[in-house]
């Protein structure tokens, strides 16, 4: 039986997109696009959906995902506290709506909201992964797939040394177990 583990599948470092902590949104915007382009399409065909983020020392400490970048461009979400603690809170449709209204969320046009993004940093409102979101270069796939489930994260960072090597996202992963199930079902 042969064994996966998380190097096999992770995108390394050189790959994905990475920005200084002292970089804009602007910045991550368009390091997030020359990640894109310059990706690794037979291996890895799923767009990227986050930028790591590094101190001046190269060490990763953060990321900024799709969401990420969103949520930067109206500083007021950070005057809210955890959003993504509060959206998994099951709180009501009409309950969200009205904290839009509280906090004058998008009481400007979009153009206003994409300028404020050149000016807007990074490590103001960059995610910092939890330990949970962390798993070895040489841990066995089912052991990334237990960490996804219990998570639901979208990307794991891949360490190796104490030192950040890649990303394992889950678009690969799934590719990954889909393609073992189309076997199994031709074989069986």
């Amino acid at each position: 039986m042969e064994i996966i583990t998380v190097e096999d599948l992770m995108v390394p470092i050189e790959a994905y997109g990475v920005v200084d902590e002292d970089a804009t949104l602007m910045d991550a915007v368009i390091e997030l696009q020359h990640a894109q382009e310059r990706r690794d399409m037979e291996k890895h065909p799923h767009m990227h959906r986050a930028v790591l983020v590094q101190d001046k020392d190269k060490n990763i400490i953060g990321k900024i995902s799709h969401i990420d970048i969103l949520r930067g461009l109206e500083p007021r979400y950070q005057q809210m506290g955890d959003v993504r603690t509060m959206s998994r809170a099951g709180f009501s449709p009409d309950f969200l709506k009205s904290m839009m209204q509280t906090y004058a969320l998008c009481d400007m046009s979009l153009t206003d909201m994409c300028a404020r993004g050149t000016r807007v940093m990074v490590r103001d409102f960059m995610y910092t992964p939890a330990e949970g979101e962390y798993v070895e270069a040489e841990a066995a796939l089912c052991e990334a797939i237990h960490q996804f489930v219990m998570g639901h994260h979208i990307g794991l960072l891949v360490v190796r040394d104490k030192k950040i090597i890649g990303v394992l996202r889950l678009s690969d992963v799934f590719r990954q177990v889909f393609e073992i199930m189309q076997k199994c079902k031709i074989e069986g």
